[in-house]
């Protein structure tokens, strides 16, 4: 399946797309809107600008896509695997993160408000300037991150590894 197949499939309704093979895909400013993409391989991905808002992304393997921009609000990424990934200016509010991978990802700028990040690895991640303001950060794993300017307003912070935090 190519972008033009799965925006098309999506205009006319389907919505599951779990398991799909979307490797370096080109789906800049797409909506996909609630959409299925559990298990997902977006591997290298260009999702800039797209909306995910409310989609299912559970265990989708994205290392090093670009979501930059993207709206991803309340949307369900448990166990995703992001590794320098960017989320660059993203918003993500009350996304589910719980328990994802996302090492040197590029949080720059996002919205995190209202975000469970429990047990989420964040190592060497750039939070630079983003708002964790309410988010659940048990157990979750910051080293090595750089959280300049980053909002932390009501986060739970309980259990967090912050080995040579910046």
């Amino acid at each position: 399946m190519d972008a033009q197949e799965i925006v098309k499939r999506y205009a006319a309704g389907q919505r599951d797309f779990s398991r799909v093979s979307l490797i370096q895909v080109c789906l800049t400013n797409a909506n996909l809107i609630g959409a299925h993409l559990t298990g997902a391989h977006l591997i290298k991905a260009n999702l800039r600008g797209t909306n995910l808002t409310k989609a299912h992304l559970n265990q989708a393997k994205l290392n090093q896509a670009n979501l930059a921009d993207a709206e991803i609000v309340q949307a369900c990424l448990i166990d995703a695997e992001m590794i320098d990934s960017d989320l660059s200016g993203a918003d993500l509010r009350e996304a589910d993160l719980s328990g994802a991978d996302l090492q040197g990802a590029n949080l720059g700028g996002a919205d995190l408000r209202g975000a469970n990040l429990r047990g989420t690895n964040l190592e060497g991640a750039d939070l630079r300037g983003a708002d964790l303001t309410g988010v659940d950060l048990k157990e979750t794993r910051l080293n090595r991150a750089d959280l300049k300017g980053a909002y932390l307003e009501e986060s739970e912070l309980q259990e967090v590894e912050l080995r040579r935090v910046q």
